[in-house]
């Protein structure tokens, strides 16, 4: 089996662990109203995904952001 005969110092690691980059999530324009979508999701603000309803979004949770 294999054992490491020495530990491994902060500086290697430190230059191992600095290649491993974030990336920006991929998202795409809803076709049918416009909203800022990830790609290969259904879109929440419409519930359409590839141009087919998937979502039945009702009135009541469109107009429940309009508290008065």
């Amino acid at each position: 089996m294999a054992v490491p005969k020495k530990r491994t110092g902060k500086a290697a690691q430190a230059k191992r662990r600095a290649n491993w980059k974030g990336n920006v999530p991929e998202t795409t324009i809803c076709t049918n109203c416009g909203a800022t979508v990830l790609t290969h999701t259904v879109c929440t603000e419409c519930g359409m995904y590839k141009g087919k309803q998937v979502l039945k979004k009702t009135a009541s949770a469109q107009t429940s952001t309009d508290v008065e």
